[in-house]
């Protein structure tokens, strides 16, 4: 290592000049590419978005060569339980739909049509599925049961027959322990499906017990061959030292996987952790793909993990959205190497402030691909690469700096050399920054018009006349349960109805059936909804001024207005009864509860006649939701309006 010394922020400073020397020949394991999740509702409002700015968002995701350019698309079994940030519909509620599946069984949601978007513009990304819960009739209760298999392999039958849609893998359940003897069962039972070419990806743990599915099949053959690749998750954050995989079970050939990884932002620092996740998890676990949640921050601010995704894009009314510095650090891989592609064991290592990795297309070399990030130095460095094995002459060179240029094409560098084989370049490399020098073309930083944000429109009413039937009505967000169009039994148009009757494999544990809508930043409003009891013992809650939407079985931070179906009411504070009461209410009919909240004066109304007028200020503002019991309930005219 020698010194130079050069001119920088107009002061003499002298740098030590570091080597890297990349053996192109030594070639490693087979990139496998860069990907996302759509799961626990974090895709929600996104379907909700008009065009063209809906398209614009799924070009900057899925569009090669403009965006993230996202290689695999991994997407949530849905099983009408709360998975994060709300509650995915299932393709099979109960067990005659399952018997007797119906095609709009499979448009229940919107996973279906990002999987379609998805291919529309990537042919080539790989399809993942995965469950976080599942219907109550499913083994009567038991996840690791042949009903189950059943269940997966009815989702992936129907993604081919409805949508044309080749599942590439299957995995067994989201962060929570396997069953061995399930995992061989559901092998077999896809290979006599005359599904062989859906490999199994196991186990999706998390914390403590990231890996444990690979000392097993060390000692378990007919496990090993049933399961495809060893995928598990956050191995940057549960692993000690981060990013690292077994040394025996890298010998053992088997892809692996940060199966689900990354920083839960999208910002600048999310933009930071990706940028040496990408890298390090090859460079230390020798892990060929990497896929992070979620994709994008398409659901409200106010539930679980706010900012997530790559992108952000929950305000469909306005149409506007933010493309995050968190998807220029993706793009620096997926838009300069295509999964097939080698890493190259002799080419992937540290600097002395950063990390680099290198992939090659073919055995000549002539498409190559080195990604560098400088995220932890703090001043510039001066590093000379020496690459043996090819010929290049020149490389193209793409810049991202924190907080400074983004996704910027620099001026081509010439790569020199004398001996056959071997050339030579040397670079100043910036402190938190990525790179990427690549012998491909035709990258481009995507542009489109975005429109401004704005707030949501208030007052709102909603009557589901516009509303798709079968389908869950634009900005409505299920937290708990399933809320769907339906045609009103009166044959008065649409209404919405609460459709799941018992409890579900949950993945969290017990949630109230429950949907939001609105904006957090509201305060002094009435929300009037008119309810029909379709069955009887049910409950229907009108809810206001909701904060949090808690992940159990605990009511929303809210005011609640309840009655059920026997026509006792109450009027809640979160978890405190405020009033309560009786009053005759009869099955079948239509009547309207209206919660209203100025100030601390709250007031609960059933058909025009007030019920409750009572002063708490525990809830000053936010949105609006509706709630039932296990039962069949049916909403109208969901009237938000100044108090």
């Amino acid at each position: 290592m020698s010194l130079i010394c050069c001119c920088l922020f107009s002061g003499l400073c002298c740098l030590s000049q570091q080597v890297v020397s990349i053996d192109l020949s030594n070639k490693g394991r087979t990139y496998e590419g860069l990907g996302a999740l759509s799961a626990g509702a974090s895709s929600r409002l996104l379907i909700d978005y008009e065009e063209p700015y809906r398209s614009d968002i799924l070009d900057y995701l899925f569009k090669p060569k403009f965006g993230a350019s996202i290689q695999h698309l991994k997407v949530e079994i849905g099983g009408d339980v709360n998975s994060t940030d709300g509650t995915e519909p299932s393709h099979a509620r109960t067990r005659e739909e399952y018997r007797k599946p119906q095609p709009h069984y499979f448009d229940r949601g919107y996973e279906w049509w990002l999987m379609k978007e998805a291919k529309k513009r990537n042919p080539d990304i790989k399809l993942d599925i995965l469950e976080w819960g599942a219907p109550g009739w499913i083994g009567d209760g038991k996840f690791y049961s042949d009903d189950n298999i059943d269940y997966h392999i009815s989702f992936i039958k129907g993604a081919k027959k409805y949508h044309d849609l080749d599942i590439d893998y299957v995995g067994i359940w989201n962060e929570r322990m396997y069953d061995t003897e399930y995992i061989k069962r559901l092998r077999r039972k896809l290979d006599k499906e005359a599904l062989p070419q859906v490999k199994v990806v196991a186990a999706d743990l998390d914390g403590g017990n990231v890996w444990e599915i690979g000392d097993e099949m060390l000692q378990d053959k007919d496990l090993m061959a049933s399961v495809s690749v060893i995928g598990d998750h956050y191995i940057e954050r549960y692993v000690s030292p981060p990013y690292t995989s077994p040394e025996k079970l890298q010998q053992t050939g088997i892809p692996l996987w940060n199966n689900e990884g990354g920083p839960w932002r999208g910002d600048w620092k999310g933009f930071v952790w990706l940028a040496k996740l990408y890298n390090r998890d090859y460079i230390e676990g020798k892990m060929t793909k990497t896929l992070t949640w979620s994709l994008i921050t398409s659901y409200y601010d106010n539930l679980s993990v706010p900012n997530s995704g790559l992108m952000k894009a929950n305000t469909p009314w306005s149409g506007h959205y933010e493309v995050e510095p968190a998807l220029w650090a993706i793009a620096h891989t997926t838009q300069f190497a295509e999964p097939g592609w080698s890493y190259v064991d002799a080419g992937c290592g540290y600097l002395e402030q950063g990390s680099y990795v290198t992939l090659s297309a073919d055995a000549q070399n002539k498409h190559v691909s080195i990604i560098i990030e400088t995220m932890d130095a703090d001043a510039p460095q001066r590093v000379s690469f020496q690459l043996q094995h090819t010929d290049i002459k020149h490389l193209k060179v793409w810049k991202t700096t924190v907080e400074g240029d983004v996704f910027k094409q620099e001026k081509d560098i010439k790569v020199v050399g004398k001996a056959a084989g071997s050339r030579t370049f040397t670079l100043l490399l910036s402190p938190q920054s990525i790179y990427t020098l690549s012998t491909e073309k035709s990258q481009t930083k995507g542009v489109a018009v975005i429109p401004p944000s704005q707030p949501f429109p208030f007052p709102y009413l909603a009557d589901f006349e516009g509303d798709n039937i079968n389908g869950t009505p634009r900005y409505f967000s299920d937290q708990g349960g399933a809320f769907e169009v339906v045609a009103r039994e009166d044959k008065k148009g649409n209404c919405l109805r609460q459709v799941i009757t018992r409890p579900c494999i949950e993945w969290e544990g017990a949630v109230l059936n429950q949907t939001v809508v609105g904006d957090t930043t509201w305060t002094d409003y009435s929300v009037k909804a008119d309810v029909c009891f379709v069955e009887p013992y049910s409950e229907a809650s009108v809810i206001g001024r909701a904060i949090e939407m808690h992940r159990s079985h605990k009511p929303a931070d809210a005011y609640h207005f309840k009655v059920k179906s026997s026509g006792h009411w109450t009027l809640n504070s979160g978890s405190s009864t405020l009033d309560s009461g009786w009053l005759p209410i009869t099955l079948q009919t239509w009547n309207t509860l209206t919660l209203s909240m100025k100030d601390s004066h709250i007031t609960a109304s059933l058909n025009g006649t007030v019920l409750s007028e009572v002063e708490d200020s525990t809830f000053t503002h936010g949105m609006v939701g509706l709630g039932t019991s296990f039962h069949q309930v049916d909403f109208d005219n969901v009237n938000i309006y100044k108090q």
